[in-house]
């Protein structure tokens, strides 16, 4: 079968993004990967390949080249320069990734949090409880991506069940009221309102940053809401130093967040919170300008007619 290339990308792009991002914890890598997956499908298909379903070559196809991709990338991610963190998705302004994603549960899936705890997973255990979990894939299917038998697919995905739900992270359920916790929470930082802060923080509150040893950031966890708070308002005091400019509330991987912009507009540092029992549980601040560059920049909003 023969099909538009031009065509599928707009239809099946958003289901192997989703995929692929999952997969890697990159949108830059993500990307290439669905580049080239649509480039070996043109291929096969100028060759007239017949090709019964499209989508689910390109999803395998995908799902093959990202388990290669994670395989290749182990050992640059044992050496990264401190806390590794996947690079933020902006899920309002990207809503690719949020395909396929119509509950809860699956839409937690795209969060930081269960990013980083997929990195628990071997590359294979990580495929096949993404498409077993969130895309609801069937082990015959499974099994014919990763090349194992349906019996051992169905044993890699229950156990990867089993590990991943011991550490599932909860999330607060009303949108509304995380996004206005959220909104204080950022108000405090740059008010540097010591005692709001606190009062939003959980008593086990985490901090984790990444700057890849490229940006400024905390290199080791930071526990507990006194130090998160005098880290939080030091790194804020600090940023007026660096020219940050201006901040800008946005959703980041479908949980509330935030961008710090320099005078051009570009992201300095994009920061996501979870939150849960009305407390912020965990902060997460991403730094490195390799992990922002897919971002774009952000023009200032025009001014208010008079």
């Amino acid at each position: 079968m023969k099909a538009d290339v031009s065509d599928l990308y707009e239809t099946v792009r958003p289901l192997v993004f989703s995929i692929a991002y999952r997969m890697l914890g990159s949108a830059s890598d993500a990307e290439d990967i669905v580049q080239e997956a649509f480039l070996r499908f043109h291929r096969e298909s100028v060759k007239g390949t017949a090709i019964e379903s499209p989508q689910a070559y390109l999803s395998a196809i995908t799902t093959r080249l990202s388990i290669d991709h994670l395989r290749s990338a182990r050992v640059r991610r044992e050496r990264y320069a401190g806390t590794w963190l996947p690079e933020p998705l902006l899920t309002d302004a990207e809503p690719d990734a949020m395909e396929h994603a119509d509950t809860a549960e699956t839409a937690d899936s795209l969060s930081m949090a269960f990013l980083v705890l997929l990195e628990s997973l071997t590359p294979v255990e990580r495929a096949g409880f993404l498409l077993r979990e969130v895309f609801d894939y069937g082990y015959d299917q499974i099994a014919a991506v990763v090349g194992k038998s349906e019996d051992n697919c169905r044993q890699i995905a229950v156990r990867a069940r089993r590990q991943i739900d011991a550490k599932r992270p909860r999330f607060e359920a009303s949108r509304k009221r995380r996004d206005e916790l959220a909104r204080r929470f950022f108000e405090a930082v740059t008010a540097q309102d010591a005692a709001s802060l606190v009062d939003l923080l959980a008593a086990d509150v985490v901090a984790y940053a990444d700057g890849g040893g490229k940006a400024a950031a905390f290199p080791r966890p930071v526990h507990g809401r006194d130090r998160v708070a005098r880290v939080l308002l030091g790194s804020a005091a600090r940023g007026g130093r660096l020219a940050v400019r201006s901040m800008r509330a946005v959703a980041i991987n479908g949980q509330p967040g935030a961008l710090f912009l320099d005078p051009e507009g570009r992201p300095v540092a994009a920061v996501t919170l979870d939150i849960a029992d009305d407390l912020v549980q965990t902060v997460r601040a991403i730094s490195n300008p390799e992990k922002l560059r897919h971002l774009g920049n952000f023009a200032d909003p025009p001014p208010p007619e008079s």
